[in-house]
C-alpha cells in the first residue's frame, strides 16, 4: 500500500478469542492499514462460551475518547469500521463521530456491519433498528447485513434471488452503494453442502457514467459455530474493495477465500485438539488468525464468485 490508510475500528473486544476488533486489527494490521480501535463492549471471551465477564462502553465514555484524539488533531480518517453495537444512545454517539469524520474528510469510505441479529432472532434491543435505517444506514458507503438483518431493515422476506436483489435495491436508495449479503437461506446451484451470499455494486465513474455489479457466491458449508466470521468479513472486504473499489467480485473472491482459509485451519485444528468422535469446544474454535497470516496477505482464490450482470 503506497499511501498509508488509517482506519477508526468501533466493534466489540474479547481478551481471549477472535470477535470484533480482535477479529478486525489484525488482518487490516497485515494488509497494511493502520488501525484505531474503540471497544464498544470489553468481554473476558465471547459468549459462545459458558460464563463470560466484562465492561460495556457507554455513549459519555465513548465520547471522552473521540474527543481526545480530536484535541491532538488526529481525527483525519480514511475508513470507520463499525460492527456490534447494543446500546441507543451509544450508536447515536457513532453516528455523530461518523458526521463530524466525513466532514473533515469527505472521501472517507464507512463501511458498516449491522450486527442485529440471525436466523429470525434479534440480539440486540429492538430500538436500535430505527437507529440503522433512519441514521446509519444512509450515512454507510458498503453495507454487510446477513439476510436476517437486510430483511429488518427493508421490512421485505427474501424468498428468492430475486427477493434479495430487490431488497439490495432497496437498500442502495437508502444510502451504501455497495450491499453485500454475508449469508442467505437461498439454496445454492452447487447443492446442500453451499451457503449462498449475494453482492450487488453502484459505482460512479469519473465522467459521471454509472455501472453495476451483481455477484453471487457458492461458500462451501462447515458444520461448526464459529464466532468473529461476520467481523474479519467486514473487515476484509473493506481491505480488498480499497485495491479493487469498482469491481465487486474481485474483492469478494478475495475475501471469502481468506474465510475459506481460515476457517478451513480453524476446523482442522479444532477437530485434531478435540479428538476422533469429539465435538470442539469454544475454545479449540478460536478463529486460527495469526495462523493465516500467509493466507490473509496473499489469499489463493478459494471460492469462486459469479457474476450475474
Amino acid at each position: 500500500m503506497s499511501v498509508e490508510c488509517r482506519v477508526l475500528s468501533i466493534q466489540s473486544h474479547v481478551v481471549r478469542g477472535y470477535v470484533g476488533n480482535k477479529s478486525a486489527t489484525f488482518p487490516l494490521q497485515v494488509l497494511g492499514f493502520e488501525v484505531d480501535s474503540i471497544n464498544s463492549v470489553q468481554f473476558s471471551n465471547h459468549t459462545g462460551y459458558a460464563h463470560w465477564k466484562g465492561q460495556v462502553l457507554t455513549a459519555e465514555e465513548l465520547q471522552v475518547l473521540y474527543e481526545g484524539i480530536k484535541l491532538n488533531q488526529v481525527n483525519r480518517y480514511d475508513y470507520i469500521l463499525t460492527g456490534y453495537s447494543r446500546d441507543n444512545s451509544f450508536l447515536e454517539m457513532v453516528v455523530d463521530i461518523i458526521l463530524e469524520l466525513k466532514k473533515t474528510n469527505p472521501s472517507l469510505v464507512y463501511v458498516c456491519d449491522p450486527v442485529m441479529g440471525d436466523h429470525g432472532v434479534m440480539y440486540v434491543p429492538e430500538n436500535l433498528l430505527p437507529v440503522y435505517q433512519e441514521k446509519i444506514v444512509p450515512l454507510s458507503d458498503i453495507l454487510t447485513p446477513n439476510q436476517f438483518e437486510a430483511e429488518l431493515l427493508t421490512g421485505r422476506k427474501i424468498k428468492t434471488e430475486e427477493d434479495a436483489f430487490e431488497v439490495m435495491e432497496l437498500l442502495h436508495k437508502m444510502g451504501p452503494g455497495t450491499v453485500v449479503l454475508t449469508s442467505t437461506d437461498l439454496p445454492s446451484k452447487q447443492g446442500g453442502k453451499f451457503l449462498v451470499a449475494l453482492g450487488s455494486q453502484k459505482t460512479v465513474k469519473p465522467d459521471g457514467s454509472k455501472t453495476s455489479q451483481k455477484i453471487c457466491m457458492d461458500i462451501p458449508k462447515v458444520d461448526a459455530v464459529f464466532v468473529g466470521t461476520g467481523d474479519l468479513f467486514a473487515a476484509m472486504l473493506l481491505a480488498w474493495t480499497h485495491h479493487h473499489p469498482t469491481d465487486l467480485k474481485a474483492a469478494c473472491e478475495k475475501t471469502v477465500s481468506v474465510m475459506h482459509h481460515v476457517i478451513k485451519r480453524t476446523i482442522n485444528y479444532a477437530n485434531d485438539v478435540a479428538g476422533p468422535g469429539k465435538k470442539p469446544s469454544p475454545a479449540q474454535l478460536e478463529l486460527r488468525m495469526v495462523q493465516s497470516k500467509a493466507d490473509i496477505e496473499n489469499p489463493a482464490i478459494a471460492v469462486a464468485v459469479r457474476v450475474l450482470e
